[in-house]
């Protein structure tokens, strides 16, 4: 029986293997410099919490290109409506100070995740899909504790760094497996 999924597969799995590249160097690079402004909301900060969910809009649509032909382009398009509307959260959160933020952050990590998980496990027979469904479920629980994390007493945006490194270890983890099933082709 001929199917059309090993001609799509192939360069769909090399550009995502690339992508998810590229979304491992941002989050390492990212989660550095706001572990070093973590401890208020600055210029700096509030520039890198508006960045990274914008950079997750612009990820989602090289995704959503690459990804034109599988069942997986639609749930991209919805990351990248909540993660606009994500940006434009933090930007009027960070007006109100730390635990707004990581109450927006929290809301934008669960639908994220929600979609991350539902996108990797219609995409799994890509393989390398894996640390994809485990990050996603990984970034619903982190949202949920971001969100809880709001009404401590010494609200912090550093663990925020730890979930975008995180995420950036699962997205490495993810391009070498994907390696190894497109044989390292670009």
């Amino acid at each position: 029986m001929a199917t059309t999924t090993a001609p799509v597969a192939a360069p769909l799995a090399s550009a995502l293997r690339r992508l998810y590249f590229v979304r491992f160097g941002f989050a390492l690079i990212w989660a550095v410099a706001l572990f070093l402004t973590a401890s208020s909301i600055g210029p700096v900060s509030v520039a890198l919490l508006v960045i990274y969910p914008l950079f997750d809009v612009g990820a989602a649509i090289v995704d959503a290109r690459s990804s034109r032909a599988s069942r997986s382009a639609i749930g991209l398009y919805v990351n990248i409506a909540v993660s606009l509307i994500a940006a434009v959260g933090v930007v009027f959160a960070v007006t109100s100070g730390i635990p707004a933020v990581l109450q927006v952050w929290g809301v934008w990590a669960v639908l994220a995740g929600l979609v991350q998980l539902v996108v990797a496990l219609r995409r799994r027979t890509l393989g390398g899909q894996w640390p994809m469904i485990a990050s996603g479920t990984i970034s619903t629980v982190a949202g949920i504790s971001f969100f809880l994390q709001a009404s401590a007493p010494h609200a912090s945006l550093s663990n925020m760094a730890g979930y975008a490194l995180l995420g950036g270890i699962f997205f490495l983890v993810s391009a070498l497996r994907l390696s190894r099933s497109t044989g390292g082709r670009n």
